[in-house]
């Protein structure tokens, strides 16, 4: 639930976890739930990410708390909602806000326990110095500081934005790199991290944050008009080649069994760009909507030997989920009094002690702190709001972006189980469920806030917690 505060350093069950093991995290931007083989793609074959669902867990109800990169991201790597620590939306050039250093970010967290750390990929969480990842938890940074749309070859608005960094720690290394390099020098960044972690008998931390498949795409020579589904296929492609060389690395160097991988995406597709965005079918809308096919995400957790082969978890759970169970196995107290998280560890769901949800409720933020949806066993509440929608709207092809409307949406109460695409609304039918989900959101607003409520929250950390260099 909201505002999880857990304080212990010694949880009840830590005589019976694993020793702690290395942690590789697969993030890719805008994926679609049905991209891959092993959430029902069947246009091309996705063997590798097939492999860590078949011999891991795979979660089929996984949510990113908001459908836009830099909410959910910071969700991610804080294990709070992205509007208790004062972030929402996007971060664009003009932000001068990221992370507050007093967070505890999964980088930070792992340092704590002796490991090596390094993100190699999208940050979009701060571009000014100061918000570096170096200075949130990573020893190692190669990558972008925000998303590579942003360039001057943006098809429809490149003449509004500079040269896109490609940095090296804090010092630009290149300008405007070749979206087409991005997933194969990554991948290469993140196994030579791996191997000198390794040599070193040093245990790690590797964020590989795949700025694919957001446009512009990109793929390599070598899976080029290889898919059979166009550029967009390709590149699911090469990510799946991606994992696939993480796995075949730490096979070789006999840590398969020592290493935690997971896999994810930031958010749902951009379902404007038509032919070089995802899929989310069958669920409704895509990014930037707190329908499911914006936040319903894939989520893979694989670690032979200790985690069940083969097990599928059909409880809701949520990225925020991410960071305490990170701290579970690291035997460290996710939060402080002063600064409580909101996620839950997964290791009950993970491990298979349990079937059952780690929490009562979770809750969809999206705008400037509005309460729009939440998420309670098989129900999804809507509640009114103006969202943008590319259903029934001319959609873009070849890179180019396609047209949204403006909808209104009423009050809203779905059974996910029998209902997933959102299509019947039976609010009308279940006035007691309706009263138990209200009063777990007016919870939330007491904590958080809601915009659209003129709810004000007494848990947020801002803004006196943003930053201004």
């Amino acid at each position: 639930m909201i505002a999880a505060l857990l304080l212990q350093a010694a949880f009840a069950g830590a005589d019976t976890l694993p020793p702690a093991p290395n942690i590789v995290l697969i993030l890719t931007d805008d994926m679609g739930y049905t991209d891959i083989g092993c959430y029902g793609q069947t246009r091309y074959t996705t063997p590798h990410i097939d492999r860590l669902a078949r011999e891991g867990v795979r979660f089929t109800d996984f949510y990113a708390s908001q459908p836009i990169c830099t909410a959910s991201r910071a969700s991610l790597l804080t294990g709070s909602y992205a509007n208790r620590i004062g972030i929402h939306g996007a971060f664009g050039l003009s932000t001068r806000q990221s992370i507050h250093p007093d967070e505890i970010t999964l980088g930070e967290l792992c340092q704590q326990a002796g490991y090596a750390t390094a993100i190699y990929g999208k940050w979009g969480l701060g571009h000014l110095p100061p918000f570096s990842p170096l200075r949130h938890g990573f020893d190692e940074f190669y990558g972008l500081l925000y998303s590579h749309d942003v360039w001057p070859h943006h098809p429809t608005k490149g003449a509004l934005f500079p040269d896109l960094p490609m940095m090296e720690g804090e010092t630009v290394a290149a300008y405007n790199v070749e979206p087409a390099q991005f997933t194969t020098d990554l991948t290469e960044r993140t196994v030579d991290f791996i191997r000198r972690q390794h040599a070193a008998s040093r245990p790690f931390f590797a964020f590989l944050s795949h700025p694919m498949p957001h446009v512009p795409l990109g793929v390599s020579p070598a899976y080029a008009n290889k898919s059979g589904a166009g550029l967009y296929g390709d590149v699911i492609q090469e990510i799946d080649w991606s994992v696939g060389r993480i796995l075949e690395t730490l096979e070789e160097l006999g840590i398969t069994e020592n290493t935690l991988v997971l896999f994810s995406s930031d958010n749902g597709p951009w379902l404007g760009y038509g032919d070089h965005g995802g899929c989310a079918d069958p669920f409704r809308e895509g990014k930037q909507t707190i329908f499911e096919g914006g936040v319903r995400v894939p989520f893979i957790a694989h670690w032979p030997g200790v985690l069940p082969a083969g097990r599928v978890v059909t409880a809701p759970a949520m990225n925020i989920d991410v960071f305490p169970t990170i701290a579970e196995l690291l035997r460290l107290p996710p939060a402080t009094a002063e600064r409580p998280i909101d996620g839950r560890s997964l290791w009950p769901l993970l491990s298979g002690v349990s079937d059952e949800p780690v929490q009562d409720a979770y809750f969809f933020f999206f705008g400037r702190n509005q309460l729009q949806a939440m998420r309670s066993g098989p129900w999804k509440l809507i509640f009114p709001h103006t969202y943008r929608s590319f259903d029934g709207q001319p959609i873009g092809n070849g890179g180019l972006p396609g047209e949204f409307i403006r909808r209104d949406t009423e009050l809203a109460l779905y059974d996910l189980a029998s209902d997933p695409g959102e299509t019947r609304n039976v609010v009308v039918d279940h006035p007691a469920v309706l009263a138990r989900l209200n009063a777990l959101a007016q919870h939330a607003r007491n904590e958080l806030g809601d915009a659209l409520t003129g709810a004000i929250g007494t848990g947020n950390r801002e803004p006196d917690h943003v930053l201004d260099p």
